[in-house]
């Protein structure tokens, strides 16, 4: 009966070992991953940023105006005068 208990009260000493190992691991596991997740929202914000600043960028680019003024400054381009155009029939199908 006395070696019953004591094998049983080993089994409970491991157990609560064990346990208590689990529990430290899961936590610190736990800790990392709030890290990692604290850096990715700090790189979604970045992100959404980036991402801001390319609309506005992409917005400043199409304006009409800017494409047709640097198309007469760095291309030195024009709207053709009439005698310049010509005008051509499509074939139908």
């Amino acid at each position: 009966m006395r070696r019953t208990g004591i094998w049983f009260a080993a089994l409970l000493l491991v157990s609560i070992l064990t346990s208590a190992v689990a529990v430290v691991y899961v936590k610190y596991q736990t800790r990392m991953m709030f890290v990692d997740l604290q850096a990715l929202r700090v790189r979604h914000q970045e992100l959404d940023v980036e991402w801001d600043n390319l609309l506005l960028e992409e917005a400043a680019q199409g304006n009409i105006a800017l494409v047709e003024r640097r198309a007469r400054r760095n291309l030195d381009m024009h709207i053709p005068e009439r005698s310049e155009m010509r005008i051509v029939e499509g074939v139908g199908p």
